[in-house]
């Protein structure tokens, strides 16, 4: 699905940039799509991708309490 008409960035190529991400910015998915921002209204939509990718990367921590700890 084509997400910026502008620069033609389909959400693809948005999601492959959002796994490399070092910020949470648009200006660095142009950036390393070789393209900047023209009319801004794609920015909502590489925001809410690039939040579903990170979100998607999280890791979810063990707990360490075990039914056999609990029973000592």
């Amino acid at each position: 699905m084509i997400v910026c008409s502008c620069n033609v960035l389909s959400d693809y190529e948005v999601r492959a940039v959002a796994c490399t991400a070092t910020r949470r910015t648009t200006t660095y998915v142009y950036g390393r799509l070789g393209c900047r921002a023209r009319c801004g209204r794609c920015a909502p939509t590489i925001r809410e991708i690039m939040d579903e990718v990170l979100i998607g990367a999280k890791v979810v921590p063990v707990d360490d309490t075990t039914p056999a700890a609990a029973d000592e």
